[in-house]
């Protein structure tokens, strides 16, 4: 493997890798290490996955660590409003497929989008988070530069809550038709429920990998301009214990990146 190129910009480290798979490699190292410490110390980790493709390679090498998911309650960032768990675009259905249904975690909290009451929905899952401070929260960036479901238009970097409904905005609902998660824009639910800017910062570490050159504008946008909502993943820049993972393709535009 290539050494990785490192660096930081302002307190948020970012290391950038030859492939994919390289990058999932070395950001499961990072998330068993934080987990197998938190469970050390603790006897329990509290962990958010992120849901998506850009999570696959994370996924994949994470789940073959050595890690006692028994000791593991696992949260998710966000949900669509409207569609049942059993929808193929579902995040509780990709959690419960992908990783609940195979590790067996010891606690999986889920976000229930068609909830009957989503205010007492939010009130639930934010007393859940509150309880449980989250070790991790493995999360990815959209190609308008949110972070889950907070699109520029929404994001608030000072939100006082936790979880929130939001209307997602064109270039997101595109994103999940391009990613093959819907067969038309018109099938992609307008609203969501999504862990708020201030949730995912109060996680006490943050894992963000971001493949595939479809997102380097984005990442050029969250590393090279200001921190503001214009691109809310500009944000992750003033956490303390966060690390963007990224491959080449990425990574591409960036001024540390020398074209091939």
């Amino acid at each position: 493997m290539i050494k990785p190129v490192t660096y930081f910009k302002d307190s948020l480290k970012v290391e950038i890798f030859n492939s994919a798979a390289e990058m999932g490699k070395a950001s499961a190292d990072y998330v068993a290490d934080v987990l197998q410490k938190a469970i050390h110390s603790n006897g329990v980790a509290n962990l958010i996955l992120g849901t998506g493709a850009s999570q696959y390679p994370l996924h994949d090498e994470l789940l073959g660590k050595d890690i006692d998911w028994k000791k593991i309650n696992l949260f998710h960032l966000d949900e669509y409003i409207g569609i049942g768990n059993t929808h193929p675009a579902s995040f509780r259905r990709f959690l419960r497929e992908r990783i609940a249904e195979k590790v067996f975690p010891g606690n999986v909290y889920y976000l229930n989008g068609d909830a009957g009451d989503l205010n007492e929905e939010i009130k639930r899952y934010s007393d859940l988070l509150r309880r449980n401070p989250v070790d991790i929260a493995c999360i990815g960036i959209g190609e308008n530069g949110h972070i889950a479901f907070n699109d520029p238009g929404v994001a608030d970097f000072n939100d006082p809550e936790y979880l929130k409904v939001v209307e997602m905005d064109e270039a997101c609902r595109n994103q999940q038709v391009g990613e093959g998660w819907f067969p038309t824009l018109k099938d992609v639910p307008v609203n969501a429920i999504t862990l708020t800017v201030p949730a995912i910062m109060d996680c006490k570490y943050l894992c963000c990998t971001v493949p595939d050159e479809r997102k380097s504008d984005a990442v050029f946008n969250t590393l090279e301009k200001r921190i503001d909502t214009s691109c809310p993943a500009s944000v992750l820049r003033r956490h303390k214990n966060a690390v963007l993972f990224l491959d080449r393709f990425a990574a591409c535009k960036l001024p540390q990146v020398k074209p091939s």
